[in-house]
């Protein structure tokens, strides 16, 4: 009886605050957090928030950087969190690198793998797969439309130019939808920071 009292002192000084509060409600007979897994070195939501910030808001340099390290970080660890964060630097506007058609086919597929996901990575992944697919398919048509005012009359070429700065406006609706869905899923991190915290 008192090894097994050791074991259980030991294994709560022995964790953190989260799984300690999960330990105690596990011996309890509680189930604190039944819906969702604990995903062992999963980043939380406010490392990508803070990457995809920084991502918006460096300069050309600082951008190749983050992209860099995204792609290399994929490639050498595939997995869904190093793939979600390369999808999400993909879909992110505004950047020499930006690449919308091939960040939804990679979030695509880190949503195949949801049980290896987070709650927050879910909801970033969702997010960000509906801004990115209508982005891709905005670029392609602004492409399209490229493609099709260099063979048009300069009538044709008028047009062309009026149905591209609908698309421009289109996409920076979308990139503010983006901003949008960010802040709130921020607001969501810090509501779930606050109750951790608080058990």
């Amino acid at each position: 009886m008192k090894v097994w009292l050791l074991a259980l002192v030991a294994a709560f000084v022995l964790s953190g605050c989260g799984t300690t509060a999960r330990l105690g409600d596990w011996l309890r007979g509680g189930d604190s957090d039944a819906e969702e897994a604990i995903i062992i070195g999963a980043p939380d939501a406010e490392s990508y928030l803070a990457e995809l910030y920084e991502l918006t808001m460096g300069d050309a340099r600082r951008q190749a950087a983050i992209y860099e390290d995204a792609s290399s970080a994929a490639r050498l660890t595939p997995g869904p969190s190093s793939n979600l964060r390369l999808a999400l630097v993909l879909a992110t506007p505004g950047h020499a690198n930006a690449d919308p058609g091939r960040a939804v086919t990679l979030l695509q597929q880190v949503l195949e793998q949801e049980p290896l996901l987070t709650s927050a990575e879910l909801s970033l992944a969702s997010i960000y797969l509906a801004g990115a697919e209508r982005l891709s398919m905005a670029t392609g048509e602004a492409a399209r439309l490229r493609d099709a005012s260099a063979r048009a009359a300069r009538s044709e070429q008028q047009e062309s130019a009026r149905r591209m700065a609908a698309i421009e406006a289109e996409n920076q609706r979308l990139r503010e939808e983006l901003a949008e869905a960010e802040q709130k899923l921020e607001a969501i991190t810090s509501i779930e920071r606050s109750i951790r915290e608080q058990q």
